[in-house]
């Protein structure tokens, strides 16, 4: 029984091999192309939100990862890098972990499309506590008085200023400057307004003083005492 089914099976097989391409080659011309899917790779950006408070990123991850969608072309074609972004929820992070893994339900995406890999598959993120301190204001003059005159004094007003930043990013010996001011060919006491200058790029102003009022006092050089000549007779 089974060999006359096998020989049925097997007899004018070529004919049936080019009946079953035209079948599939049909098939494909009566679904339309925008049915059919596909995949496609883009590069998106990976975004950082929900940082505990009191904590900050001191080290980021890569601005953008790699991931390959799956979709039906027609919505495939529709969807380009600018439409999707990767979004890493850091609620629950913490200054001990530093790798986060990613997933792709990380990534919102139209219905109809399906996000089936990313990569890196995870990422190095680096948080350290928020601290607060008072730096010295130090100011910044430049050039030299008129002749005859000198710089006596200098006073900054205010004199330190509250910032906050990472831990690591503030040590005690550090000083924020005020921007130069320049007193060359000056005679007289002259007051300047100037920005102040934070010594690193995490630290932040915590009040809305920014700028600072620096007082230069010029004064004449002192005339050297004459003494009396004597009179030889």
């Amino acid at each position: 029984m089974r060999r006359p089914f096998a020989r049925r099976l097997t007899r004018e097989w070529p004919l049936k091999l080019v009946s079953l391409v035209l079948a599939l080659g049909v098939w494909l011309l009566l679904v339309p192309y925008e049915k059919v899917s596909s995949e496609k790779s883009l590069t998106i950006p990976l975004e950082t939100r929900n940082v505990p408070a009191g904590l900050e990123i001191v080290e980021r991850p890569p601005a953008t990862v790699d991931i390959t969608l799956r979709a039906a072309n027609r919505l495939l074609d529709e969807i380009g890098p600018s439409a999707l972004v990767a979004r890493l929820d850091l609620d629950r992070a913490s200054v001990p972990q530093q790798e986060y893994p990613l997933r792709t339900s990380m990534i919102a995406v139209p219905p109809g499309a399906e996000v089936i890999k990313i990569s890196p598959s995870k990422v190095t993120i680096k948080l350290e506590r928020t601290v607060a301190a008072a730096l010295e204001v130090r100011a910044t003059v430049q050039g030299k008085p008129a002749k005859g005159f000198h710089v006596e004094d200098v006073e900054v007003e205010p004199s330190s200023v509250a910032v906050q930043g990472p831990e690591s990013r503030i040590r005690a010996k550090l000083a924020a400057t005020t921007a130069p001011v320049d007193i060359s060919g000056l005679a007289q006491p002259t007051v300047f307004e100037a920005d102040i200058i934070l010594p690193r790029p995490e630290l932040r102003f915590v009040s809305l003083q920014t700028s600072a009022r620096i007082a230069v006092r010029i004064v004449p050089d002192k005339a050297p005492a004459r003494t009396a000549s004597r009179r030889v007779s």
